[in-house]
């Protein structure tokens, strides 16, 4: 698949990401609401609001996203918010893309770390393994986190 990638937000994107959340059926409406509003605090604001993105486009649709930024109390650790790709786009190795050129991006930042959430219920078992072999580490589980029985998985990529 022929992929390319942006990084400036664009007001159409508030729609796509709704839509591109929404399709995958793994996120609550409240989920969803959070994953607009950072895109609308980032076209509000700009880079002030801390959001970064990557987009990725084939044939001039944006199929997969990731939400990035700084943590604000730490010198060069990155926290990456989202990371989705429509549904009908998943399998064909989008996300692996997505997250190379968001590494590289928060490496241009002068990012050294990248610190990923998720959620420990057997729904999220392809994210976990996605982050697994994506080099990153699991270095916490928070016992019921989200829920009675859905924990929080923090997972940490060193990137220098």
């Amino acid at each position: 698949m022929n992929l390319t990638f942006r990084t400036i937000p664009e007001k159409d994107d508030v729609k796509r990401i709704e839509e591109i959340v929404s399709s995958t059926g793994f996120f609550h409406d409240f989920e969803t609401e959070v994953a607009v509003e950072l895109i609308k605090e980032r076209l509000q604001k700009g880079e002030e609001s801390g959001y970064y993105f990557v987009f990725a486009e084939s044939e001039g649709e944006t199929v997969g996203y990731t939400c990035y930024g700084p943590d604000p109390v730490t010198k060069s650790t990155f926290l990456l918010f989202w990371i989705v790709t429509h549904k009908n786009f998943m399998g064909k190795g989008i996300g692996s893309r997505l997250l190379e050129e968001t590494h590289s991006q928060v490496k241009k930042m002068g990012g050294t770390m990248i610190v990923a959430e998720t959620s420990g219920r057997e729904l999220y078992a392809p994210t976990r393994a996605f982050y697994s072999k994506s080099g990153y580490i699991p270095e916490a589980i928070i016992k019921d986190y989200y829920d009675r029985g859905d924990d929080k998985y923090i997972y940490v990529k060193r990137l220098a």
